[in-house]
This record gives structure tokens, sequence and C-alpha cells, in this order.
């Protein structure tokens, strides 16, 4: 079990702000050295407390102007071992859930019209074995994007066994 404290927690809120801020920054405005900002993110790169880093691409600039939201039912829900590898072969598909509720997955994809969704659906989707049902939410615009909230007071250990949620 790891434990994040304060210095974490700021350190994270500065760095999911601006992943390219250079560490000497960081190290300023937390008021320790660059080497133990270096020392702490890499702690928790290790720890897989922090699990990426790189550039977000606005999907409509490379013509995926169609962001959808799929549920996906399926014959038996522990077939999904078997159908995530068939979304893995779908390069448009870039979430995969498997949930609760009325779906046993959702699965999130980004098209680039109407007719290229239905070509998805149609043709790659709804023929993978063990696929009984779908049913497609076109996201009209996203309204939201953040991270989770990072609380400086809150105590918070973490484990590396611990699965995203």
């Amino acid at each position: 079990m790891a434990k994040i404290d304060n210095l974490d927690k700021k350190i994270l809120k500065i760095i999911t702000q601006n992943a390219r801020i250079p560490f000497k920054d960081v190290a300023e405005d937390c008021g320790v050295s660059r080497a133990a900002i270096h020392q702490r993110v890499q702690r928790m790169i290790d720890l897989d407390i922090i699990v990426g880093s790189g550039y977000h691409i606005n999907p409509k600039v490379l013509g995926y102007n169609t962001c959808t939201y799929i549920g996906v039912k399926l014959e038996k829900g522990s077939m999904y071992k078997d159908v995530v590898p068939e979304f893995e072969k779908i390069p448009e598909v870039v979430e995969c859930h498997f949930t609760t509720g009325p779906y046993t997955m959702l699965i999130k994809l980004y098209a680039r019209d109407n007719e290229h969704l239905m070509e998805l659906l149609n043709g790659r989707i709804q023929e993978i074995p063990g696929v009984t049902a779908t049913e497609t939410l076109i996201s009209l615009r996203q309204s939201l994007n953040r991270i989770v909230p990072i609380v400086a007071d809150q105590s918070i250990t973490t484990s590396i066994n611990d699965e995203e949620e």
C-alpha cells in the first residue's frame, strides 16, 4: 500500500492542469527541489497512480465528427472476455467498459459521419459473436471533461492491485 500525501496531491493538481509544465516550475510552486518533484512523479508512475501522459487530439480535426456511446448486450456476461479482443480490432472504438445495468458493456467510438457509424454498427459490432443487441447514443456536444477531484486534506491510500473503475 502506498500513501499519497498532500505534496503528492499538490503535484498531481499542477501537472494535470498542464502536463508540459517544467519540473522546476512545479518545484517552485510546491516549495521543494526539482529532484524531489522528479522522484515523487516517478514514484507515482511506478505505483500506477499516474497512468499516462500525452496530448489530446481533437477527433474532428482528423475527420471523426460523430462521438457515440453504444450499450452492448451479450448472450452471457462471461462472453465479455471474448468480445473485448473484437472491439480492439476496431480502431474507432476508443473506450470499452464492462458494466452493470441494462447493458453488459458500454463502448465509446468515433465515426466520420452517420453512414460510417452505420457501417461500424451493422458490419462490425453487431456481427461479433455473442452480441445480441446494441443501443446507440450520439453525443451532440461534450459539455464537461475533467479529472476526478484531488482534495488536499483527504487521506488516500492506494495499492497497485486496485482496479480502474
